[in-house]
C-alpha cells in the first residue's frame, strides 16, 4: 500500500513555490544553470522522506529539464530517475519525455525506447515537436507509429 501524500506547511510550500518561480524565470531566460541553483535550493526544503511529496516530483523534474537542456545529461538522469518515485511522475509524459532523452544520450536505446513510447503514448507526437527531430526519428525505428 503506497504511503499518503503529505502537506508541507504553508511557510515551507511557499519558499518552495519562490524558488521555483525563480528558477522558471532564469530557466525562460535561456540561464538554466542559474535556474537549477534555485530549483536546488527549493529541493532542499523539502523534509524526509522527499520521495512522499507532490512538490519533490516537479522540483526534480525542472532540475532535469535544465540539466538536460546544458547537456548535463547525468545530472539530469539523476533527478528524473529519482522523480520517477516521487506521486504523480509514473505516466506524466513530460517526465517520461526528458528521461528517455537522457537515456538515449547515455546510449541506452532499449531504455531510451521504453520511456519515449510512454512520452508518445501519453500526450502524442505534439510533445516531440519542441525537441530535436531525432528523439522522434529514434523511436519510429523502434515502435509502429
Amino acid at each position: 500500500m503506497p504511503a499518503p501524500l503529505l502537506d508541507l506547511s504553508e511557510s515551507i510550500d511557499a519558499e518552495i513555490k519562490h524558488r521555483c518561480a525563480v528558477g522558471d524565470a532564469l530557466a525562460a531566460q535561456g540561464k538554466h544553470a542559474a535556474a537549477v541553483a534555485e530549483y536546488d535550493q527549493a529541493w532542499q526544503l523539502v523534509p524526509e522522506p522527499k520521495n512522499q511529496w507532490e512538490a519533490s516530483t516537479w522540483i526534480l523534474t525542472a532540475i532535469g529539464d535544465a540539466c538536460f537542456l546544458i547537456d548535463k545529461f547525468k545530472s539530469a538522469r539523476q533527478a528524473l530517475d529519482y522523480a520517477m518515485v516521487c506521486p504523480g511522475a509514473i505516466g506524466n509524459p513530460f517526465i517520461h519525455l526528458r528521461l528517455g532523452q537522457v537515456l538515449f544520450e547515455a546510449g541506452e536505446l532499449d531504455l531510451s525506447a521504453n520511456e519515449l513510447i510512454s512520452a508518445y503514448m501519453g500526450a502524442g507526437e505534439e510533445i516531440f515537436l519542441n525537441d530535436d527531430p531525432k528523439y522522434l526519428a529514434f523511436l519510429k525505428t523502434r515502435a509502429l507509429i
